[in-house]
């Protein structure tokens, strides 16, 4: 078979019979603005009206030889195989095509089952083996392809006329493809009075001009070695598609604080909330990340520019002297500064030494070199991107030590409703990676984790299907719960949604205990043995409270004075901890009765410092921005300069 579509409009056609076979195509010919002819003795009810209207043309006869004269095509619907075969052989003589609804090897074609939805048509066949199957495949289509996609196919007839008349002809295919490949609710909405400033702007975009009155844009970046490549290869494809930028090189706190681990210092969002700061002051225009450092919720002023094409995802075991990890000797040293790395590698190999290491990639490398360590794990993205190098270097494979959300990706953020933002995006943004990363953060977000959380997730398409492989991991590598899923690829939404499903079914199976610290596992670090008070108003999971438990303390979150009295169990807390001023009044009950030594009491902004002063608990320390690394770079620095 060789599918075609005719244009039937005020062309003749033939139907011999009148039931309700006959009824079905003559509707569908109707739609198509065939001039159609009914040769029968009698019709259905629904064709009598549509004769009696003038819609139709009735012969209240059996059908004849000559009556497909001057048809273009003929069908013959009625129960009789003679009458059938004679429309046949008529419709032939005549040089009409033919469709025998009774025997279709004998016709010349057969009709598909068909769902029109403006100027858009969508037919399903079957070669005539299965018409009740290919009805079902054509009502399920046709949920998918509801009114937005009849919008979207007017919008780009509009925009075709418009590429017509002023693109020239070697570029209209390419201005054309940029179109098609616009997401279907902006083609949707698009106002017809827009398509005239749309078509300039893509020819713009594609054809590589530079605009000589185009304002050099402003890149914020991390002035690591490895953030600048970054930040310069993002800033060199802009260059091509002529968007010049100049670089805002900025030092992070994650860079310069590097005598605790990351998790101590406020790890989820430490490399970003100072080039986010630089967007929002409108000292910059764009910002460069490693999308790994992200949140997994980016604030409501912030919105992502483009995602690219993603490097090597994995992770990558770094030694000087030992061949592989399973090679390492039992007590090895291993450095990484990673949650997830360190508890996926614990859960391989128990019988390793795992350290914090801090600093940037060369900065590993050397202390690698002096011998620090026996080997490392870092990702093999920045390896690659900076061309460094160690004796004995291997990948571990994707589905051993999965990697962390997004790793080996490139993030550009910008302020959200920023005009240029539509630009930038077709010039960088890959959308594969975008669908993946966007699959993985939405799992990472479920389970309400930062880029510090002990979890791994990772996308990978085979031409056909997205594969969404996870884990969650407790911090000793005691238990780890892995989930695998394959994701529906129609959009980013649906692939969003099966991430969520597959974060919650893990989270069900046992994930929610690994991330609360049910395994009873705890890491000995800066803070160990310290014990803090949280107060909690919310029942999500607390971002300080896994901080700090990663540093080594041990946290209540109470929610009430009575769950904080039954927590303590008569001990004296270090310090409380005061994100809210109404945490202070969570805790009332604890606060007027509590006895005894007086424990350091912090604030993380003026208002919850002004309600514990008056509630009589003048914080020790208030910390000098209300966010939460920053109060957890506070409150560890104060606590260890007060320890005893």
């Amino acid at each position: 078979m060789f599918p075609i579509s005719l244009t039937l409009a005020h062309r003749r056609v033939v139907v011999a019979g009148g039931g309700v076979v006959a009824e079905r195509k003559v509707n569908a010919l109707r739609e198509a603005g065939a001039e159609i002819t009914v040769v029968s003795p009698d019709l259905t009810p629904a064709l009598e009206r549509l004769a009696a209207d003038g819609a139709i043309t009735w012969i209240a006869r059996l059908f004849a030889f000559g009556d497909c004269a001057d048809a273009l095509l003929a069908f013959a619907t009625t129960d009789d195989a003679g009458v059938n075969a004679a429309v046949v052989v008529d419709a032939r003589k005549h040089g009409a095509l033919v469709n025998d609804a009774g025997d279709a090897p004998r016709g010349d074609f057969i009709t598909p089952a068909v769902h029109r939805s403006g100027p858009l048509t969508v037919t399903v066949d079957s070669a005539g083996l299965a018409p009740s199957f290919t009805a079902r495949i054509r009502d399920e289509l046709a949920v998918q392809f509801d009114a937005r996609y009849a919008r979207a196919a007017a919008t780009l007839g509009a925009l075709r006329q418009r590429v017509l008349a002023v693109v020239p002809l070697e570029r209209r295919a390419g201005v054309m493809r940029h179109f098609a490949e616009r997401d279907i609710d902006d083609l949707a909405t698009m106002p017809p009075g827009a398509v005239e400033h749309e078509v300039e702007r893509a020819v713009d975009t594609l054809g590589g001009v530079r605009p000589s009155d185009l304002a050099t844009l402003v890149c914020a970046s991390r002035a690591s070695a490895l953030a600048m490549w970054q930040t310069r290869s993002i800033m060199a494809q802009l260059a091509g598609g002529g968007i010049p930028s100049t670089v805002l090189a900025i030092t992070t706190k994650g860079d310069t604080v590097q005598d605790v681990p990351l998790a101590a210092v406020g790890g989820d969002g430490i490399f970003v909330k100072e080039l986010e700061r630089a967007l929002r002051e409108g000292r910059a225009d764009y910002a460069v990340h490693s999308c790994k450092d992200l949140p997994s919720e980016l604030p409501g002023d912030m919105a992502f520019a483009a995602i690219t094409v993603r490097e090597d995802p994995r992770d990558l075991f770094c030694s000087e002297h030992y061949a592989s990890f399973g090679t390492l000797p039992p007590g090895a040293r291993v450095g990484t500064s990673s949650p997830r790395r360190r508890a996926l590698l614990r859960a391989l190999r128990p019988d390793l030494t795992y350290d914090d290491i801090r600093g940037n990639v060369d900065t590993r490398l050397r202390k690698l070199r002096d011998g620090e360590y026996d080997a490392v794990v870092l990702a093999a993205a920045g390896l690659k991107r900076l061309d460094l190098h160690a004796p004995h270097m291997v990948p571990f494979a994707l589905d051993q030590l999965i990697p962390a959300v997004a790793q080996g990706a490139l993030a550009i953020e910008m302020r959200a409703g920023d005009p240029r933002i539509e630009r930038i995006h077709a010039l960088l943004n890959d959308p594969n990676t975008e669908y993946a990363v966007r699959a993985e953060r939405a799992f990472l977000r479920t389970l309400r984790g930062g880029c510090s959380a002990p979890v791994g997730a990772h996308a990978s398409y085979d031409g056909e299907f997205f594969l969404l492989h996870a884990a969650i991991a407790a911090a000793d590598g005691s238990r780890v719960i892995r989930g695998d899923r394959r994701l529906t690829t129609t959009s980013i939404a649906e692939m969003e949604t099966s991430a969520v499903a597959l974060a919650r079914e893990m989270l069900a199976a046992g994930g929610a205990a690994v991330l609360d610290g049910a395994a009873g596992t705890r890491i000995v670090g800066v803070l160990s043995d310290a014990l803090f008070i949280l107060p909690r108003t919310q029942p999500t999971v607390s971002r300080i409270a896994t901080a700090l438990r990663e540093a080594g303390a041990e946290v209540i979150e109470a929610h009430s004075g009575e769950a904080a009295e039954a927590a303590l169990a008569g001990r004296t807390p270090n310090a409380i901890l005061f994100a809210s001023s109404g945490a202070v009044r969570a805790i009332a009950s604890y606060l007027a009765g509590a006895r005894g030594a007086k424990p350091i009491v912090a604030a993380m902004g003026p208002e919850s410092a002004a309600a514990a002063a008056a509630a009589g608990w003048p914080p020790d320390v208030v910390a000098a921005e209300a966010d939460i690394p920053t109060f957890v770079h506070t409150v560890t620095h104060f606590v260890l300069e007060h320890s005893a």
